[in-house]
């Protein structure tokens, strides 16, 4: 029996916990880290659960002391059923064995491929906002991204396919937090049953093609791949990823650039400075490999981004091993949750952290720096995001050309309250007013 005691914090109400006010307060951790410090109990989701806050915790978890954790063990029961046997939901040397198999699809030359058809891709979806004046740009950016997801994961590019698809998961992403998860018709969790099965469904017949005709895609890279021991992923192993890559190459990346195009709105200084770095590469064409690699200042505006409107606010892991922390004891069985939101906006790390300032990440000033793990949403430690390079150049393609050639508004009347699940978003989407520049080439 260990003599420590447990963590600081309530456990709520019989049942429910603290359920509700997790999910609709949007500053549930940052109270309870205000009141009891850097590790409290709750109980949410139907579990005893330690939520911890701070660099130190964070790289407690991601890295020092990452086998007292599971991936598989930590999040939800929903997550399991919608996203099934896949790399996000795997621990120890299965998920190294299929990471390894996995990354080659999203780095290096693989990489080096897909920049041309993302430009494409890009300018397509510009042109049609052009077209259109007005809309809601969250919308339309969940549009672009699962095209360039599969248009690049999968190989598939017929336009009518991929707004079904893209209709499916926002329905699966849907689930992922649902409260209600009995079989009955018409409630959330079975709606994102059912899109996850057709889904499936899509998916296996396009890995029978790809079986037959490989092409550069990530899938038929995924079907090549081989093991030390040459062995590859199986049929339903391979499904299963590739779900896993069309949901995670999409959903955040959607998120970040929807705060980007608000971000610039807001900070017409920054959106100008940006501008002129661009039109020192070039006033209009294709955004290439070698570009992508000079745009300082581009960066320092998605790091802050990523600082301020992380595309989920947390993680979960289930505790497999008991541990210590901070004079606290964490008993086996509990859930985790570690904290992206509350971490990044910590004031001894980012002085005035509510305000946007790309010049925090500055050479000079490298905030980031100063700690390790203080810019985690993308994760940190060996499971860092694998398709963090992909998402980077995709949202620099987008941005570059918006810098370059259009001009862009906030429409009146609408909120811009941040909305966390499943995604950060704001709340109505962002409505725009969107135009080319007058001066542009």
């Amino acid at each position: 029996m260990n003599k420590l005691p447990l963590p600081p914090g309530s456990f709520g109400l019989p049942v429910v916990g603290e359920t509700l006010s997790f999910l609709a307060d949007l500053s549930f951790v940052e109270k309870r880290y205000q009141r009891y410090g850097s590790i409290f109990k709750t109980h949410i989701l139907g579990r005893p659960t330690v939520a911890m806050v701070g660099t130190k915790a964070v790289e407690f978890v991601l890295s020092s002391h990452i086998e007292n954790f599971s991936w598989r063990e930590g999040w939800p029961e929903n997550f399991k059923v919608l996203l099934g046997e896949s790399l996000f939901l795997q621990d120890g040397e299965e998920h190294r064995r299929n990471r390894r198999l996995m990354m080659p699809a999203l780095h290096g030359p693989a990489l080096t491929n897909y920049v041309t058809t993302m430009d494409e891709i890009v300018c397509n979806y510009l042109k049609q906002w052009e077209n259109k004046q007005e809309f809601t740009w969250f919308e339309e950016f969940k549009k672009l991204t699962f095209d360039i997801a599969s248009q690049l994961l999968l190989g598939t590019s017929a336009s009518e396919e991929v707004i079904r698809l893209s209709g499916l998961f926002t329905n699966l992403t849907n689930g992922f937090f649902a409260l209600n998860t009995l079989p009955l018709p018409f409630t959330t969790f079975s709606k994102a049953i059912a899109a996850r099965n057709q889904i499936l469904e899509h998916i296996a017949q396009v890995v029978k093609a790809r079986q037959q005709n490989p092409s550069k895609d990530a899938l038929s890279l995924l079907i090549q791949a081989r093991d030390e021991d040459g062995n590859s992923l199986s049929e339903k192993e391979i499904i299963v990823q590739a779900v896993l890559l069309l949901f995670a190459g999409h959903e955040t990346t959607t998120a970040m650039l929807t705060w980007l195009a608000t971000e610039l709105a807001r900070h017409p200084e920054v959106l100008q400075r940006a501008r002129e770095e661009q039109l020192q590469l070039t006033s209009s064409g294709s955004v290439t490999l070698e570009q992508l690699g000079k745009m300082p200042y581009l960066d320092q505006i998605l790091w802050e981004v990523e600082r301020l409107h992380p595309p989920v606010a947390g993680g979960f892991r289930g505790v497999v091993k008991e541990f210590e922390y901070d004079g606290y004891y964490v008993p086996t069985g509990w859930q985790l949750y570690y904290s992206i939101l509350t971490t990044q906006n910590l004031p001894e790390i980012y002085p005035e952290p509510e305000r946007f300032d790309p010049d925090r990440f500055s050479p000079q000033r490298q905030e980031h720096k100063q700690y390790p793990f203080s810019l985690i949403g993308f994760g940190g430690g060996p499971r860092v995001c694998i398709g963090v390079a992909f998402a980077k150049m995709e949202m620099k393609i987008v941005a570059a050309h918006l810098l370059r050639s259009y001009d862009w508004e906030i429409l009146p009347n609408q909120s811009l309250a941040a909305v966390r699940i499943p995604t950060n978003r704001p709340k109505d989407g962002l409505r725009v007013r969107f135009q080319p520049r007058l001066n542009c080439i």
